[in-house]
């Protein structure tokens, strides 16, 4: 018996679409494009998708001696640091929270928190009660935070027009230069941090995946290392023009301030993202992503950083375009330090939207090893820890 025509072309359309859906099922996953060409899964493989433990060298772990308090005299001269306002309190526990299960409830570092205003009681009620280590609660001099009598207020707001017709984050608002010239060369002049020689900055909503069983600060202490990041990123070529002419101008005055030993390769690539090195002016723009970093004061307070700050302070890029303190700290050491004492800590997994550092590790929860974001495919050509890694090495 004859099949009719009409079930017929129902059966027929029924098995293309059974087709179709076996062939979504089973055909190759196209990966995020990476710069340079290549696909994420092929090119420039992540490291984080290697195994990873602790880092070498000596490492001291958590005992009776870092109790809370004076009891815990195996503590060094170390601080977490977050500048942060009262209404960011849900996010700044929610980063404490984290930070205390993964690392801190073992070693009770102090937590040391800035603002320019009066910290609320609440702010300290619920923030001490995140932690059994001590809180200490700092208001910024007006001297540090205000506008430098040297910047003039119109050319600001006519720079702050240009900067967002270029759409330049931040541009027009006062404080987020106050806080990024504050972060870059005034924060570690209060007198909480006269006798402090390591922090660990922390920021609201940032979130921390892995357990770190060892004490990070007597890491950096026992070997040697002056400064530790987690995420390595391009920035805004549009935010910092003129910042890599004005270093150019402080390097020709102060040739006696470059390490031997320097990043200048790092700093002034211009094969990966060459359109980015030609907006800056000869600068990469590749630079640690500062809202994580762990490091030694002892730099910041050096001759050569006091001098390089002073100098671009007084070129007033940092209210003129928006000179942030992870490009101001990623080229002085890049060029004024060791790049050996340079350290990425690839162990510590962590996050701020929307970057991810984290590794392949069973003590690590909560992140997807390897990936660098959970936002749009084309923010993987913004890292640039690949350049890193050539220029310098993993250490």
């Amino acid at each position: 018996m004859a099949i009719a025509r009409p079930v017929r072309a129902l059966g027929l359309a029924a098995l293309v679409m059974w087709c179709f859906f076996v062939w979504q099922l089973l055909k190759p996953t196209a990966s995020p494009v990476r710069p340079g060409g290549g696909r994420f899964a092929t090119a420039e493989r992540d490291p984080n998708m290697d195994p990873t433990g602790e880092p070498e060298g000596v490492l001291t772990y958590a005992s009776k001696e870092y109790a809370p308090g004076p009891a815990g005299t195996a503590r060094i001269n170390a601080t977490l640091l977050a500048l942060v306002r009262n209404e960011e309190l849900d996010g700044m526990v929610q980063a404490m929270r984290d930070l205390e299960r993964t690392w801190n409830h073992k070693f009770n570092y102090p937590w040391t928190f800035f603002n320019d205003v009066p910290f609320s009681a609440e702010f300290k009620k619920k923030t001490q009660a995140a932690t059994k280590a001590e809180c200490r609660y700092e208001i910024i001099p007006d001297e540090h935070w205000e506008v430098p009598s040297w910047i003039n207020n119109d050319l600001f707001v006519e720079s702050a027009k240009i900067l967002k017709e270029q759409d330049v984050q931040y541009a027009d608002m006062v404080s987020y230069h106050q806080m990024c010239r504050w972060n870059s060369g005034l924060f570690y002049k209060h007198p909480a941090l006269a006798d402090m020689q390591y922090y660990w900055r922390v920021e609201p909503k940032v979130h921390f995946f892995c357990d770190v069983d060892y004490d990070v600060f007597r890491y950096m202490q026992d070997n040697n290392k002056t400064y530790g990041f987690t995420i390595n990123l391009y920035d805004s070529p549009q935010s910092i023009p003129t910042l890599w002419p004005e270093t150019e101008k402080f390097i020709a005055e102060h040739p006696e301030h470059l390490h031997e030993n320097n990043a200048m390769d790092w700093l002034t690539d211009k094969t990966r993202r060459p359109e980015h090195n030609a907006k800056a002016n000869g600068y990469s723009t590749c630079h640690f992503w500062s809202n994580f970093e762990i490091a030694d004061m002892s730099f910041w307070r050096s001759k050569a950083y006091e001098d390089y700050f002073n100098h671009l302070d007084r070129a007033g890029g940092f209210f003129y375009e928006r000179w942030g303190d992870a490009p101001v700290h990623s080229i002085a050491l890049g060029l004024f330090e060791d790049k050996n004492r340079i350290h990425w800590f690839r162990d510590i997994g962590y996050q701020h939207i929307p970057f991810f550092n984290c590794p392949n590790s069973p003590k690590c929860h909560g992140c997807v090893t390897g990936l660098l974001t959970d936002g749009e495919p084309f923010l993987y050509k913004e890292d640039c820890r690949p350049n890193w890694f050539k220029y310098v090495g993993m250490g």
